[in-house]
């Protein structure tokens, strides 16, 4: 069995659950807070970084959300999440690096450090200051999202895919730390509430 090393609020360990979950692969989970890494798991990702994951019994670890991703898109012919003609498969993979870069960098990203890091390492406040800037980026990003909303049926094209599993893993931590308002996008937040209640989601 598979067996993904993660934090709980990180969105791309969650990118991953979610595919996983989606395709029908048994997992089990084992919990790594990043400012405890112990040298065996830098062994695994000398990044240093959730999630890997790992298959004992055939020898397998595998690191960065993109990557593990696309081998299990690869390998598990059910649901597929990167999917359609060349050109689709293109878009949905510059919005899941658009949702994994810009989006995290600008939103969950500082979230994080300012709600979940500061409090729990560092025994710091957090910024206002930056905590605004960060609510300003975040309705920049669901303006985009909606206009997506507005003009496909799901926010990769026809189908569900790993772009809209990348893109509800941030909103979901940016929501869960208090980062998102959601007044005015109504498009973003009716397609979130779809994506939360699929079985994989939960």
């Amino acid at each position: 069995m598979w067996t993904i090393h993660q934090f709980p609020l990180c969105p791309f360990s969650r990118k991953v659950r979610i595919l996983l979950r989606e395709k029908g692969v048994p997992f089990a989970l084992q919990r790594l807070d990043p400012w405890k890494a112990a040298d065996d798991f830098f062994d695994m990702n000398h990044a240093g970084r959730v999630p890997v994951v790992e298959e004992t019994e055939k020898g397998i670890v595998l690191s960065d959300s993109t990557a593990i991703c696309e081998y299990f898109e690869e390998t598990v012919d059910k649901a597929p999440m990167i999917n359609g003609s060349a050109l689709n498969r293109a878009e949905i993979r510059r919005l899941v690096a658009l949702f994994d870069e810009n989006l995290y960098a600008d939103v969950t990203g500082p979230l994080l450090h300012e709600r979940m890091k500061k409090r729990l390492v560092l025994r710091q406040p957090p910024d206002s200051r930056m905590l605004r800037e960060t609510m300003k980026n975040a309705h920049a990003h669901l303006d985009y999202i909606d206009w997506l909303v507005d003009n496909r049926q799901w926010l990769g094209g026809a189908t569900l895919s790993l772009a809209d599993l990348a893109c509800a893993s941030q909103l979901s931590v940016a929501d869960y730390l208090g980062g998102i308002d959601w007044k005015g996008h109504d498009q973003t937040r009716h397609w979130y509430s779809v994506m939360k209640s699929r079985p994989s989601f939960r």
